[in-house]
């Protein structure tokens, strides 16, 4: 009994470890267009009919059909230090910013007139459970994530895996929060959660800040931490994401080297064995 116990401590350390590490991406998504853009240095939102480049203190509005830069804005970069994902209701462009990587950590929801393409609004957050770096609009609720790092950007005592969802209601008040799984949280370590994306399908579409994949994840019946459901590989490394509203699975990225945004469309989440 006693030799036999390292091979038990062995057996049980790989269990752990295999816990952690997510099944391997499927095939990689096919690229339906790429568009070049100055400004896609954060993330991509789309209306279906033009598609939005973020960076941190500028936002280039391009049509859809030719590709054409139609308007731009740009801020202070005292006032707009580091915009992040971005979602289009109606006429209006939502954006996540804070002052990463200054700590303490603060954060508002930047809001754009698209039509023409200009500041309208801001609310202030202050300090909250993280860096905000993303705001979605799902279900009749906003939703965004707080991210914490491990290094740069973080604050003591709180590392990635304190990266949080929160369901929020019309005045941006926090009502519900959740935590990523702990195997999509390995995978974005020591940063966080760049983009994140409701899919029509009722799943939580989900992307870090450096590896070529996107994840998709659901909510729990009952706890409080998502759940992994499926990961796909993309063409794009991270950073901020959107679904297009008028083709079907198509979402869109960042080639943040090349300053380009990316449609991808994404295959069909496969049903549970």
């Amino acid at each position: 009994m006693v030799r036999l116990l390292p091979v038990l401590l062995l057996l049980a350390s790989t269990a752990s470890l295999a816990d952690t590490v997510p099944e391997a991406p499927r095939a990689a998504a096919p690229v339906a267009l790429r568009m070049a853009a100055p400004e896609a240095h954060q993330g991509a939102a789309s209306d279906g009919e033009y598609v939005y480049a973020i960076d941190n203190d500028r936002i280039g509005k391009y049509r859809l059909s030719n590709a054409e830069k139609v308007d731009q804005w740009e801020g202070e970069r005292r006032l707009f230090p580091h915009m992040n994902s971005c979602t289009v209701v109606q006429t209006k462009l939502y954006c996540a910013a804070s002052n990463y990587p200054a700590v303490p950590q603060t954060s508002a929801i930047e809001i754009f007139d698209t039509r023409p393409l200009r500041h309208s609004g801001s609310v202030s957050l202050g300090f909250g459970p993280g860096s905000l770096t993303v705001i979605d609009r799902h279900d009749g609720k906003w939703w965004a994530v707080f991210a914490n790092y491990e290094g740069k950007g973080g604050e003591p005592g709180r590392d990635y895996r304190y990266t949080v969802l929160a369901r929020m209601d019309e005045q941006f008040r926090i009502e519900q929060t959740w935590a990523f799984p702990e195997e999509v949280l390995a995978r974005m370590a020591p940063k966080s959660c760049s983009g994140l994306s409701w899919g029509a399908d009722g799943l939580i579409y989900v992307t870090g800040h450096d590896r070529p994949e996107l994840y998709a994840l659901r909510l729990p019946e009952a706890g409080s931490r998502l759940e992994l459901v499926e990961t796909f590989a993309i063409a794009t490394p991270g950073q901020a994401i959107d679904w297009d509203p008028k083709a079907r699975r198509r979402i869109w990225s960042i080639a943040r080297d090349r300053r380009e945004m990316v449609a991808s469309d994404i295959p069909e989440v496969a049903p549970k064995r």
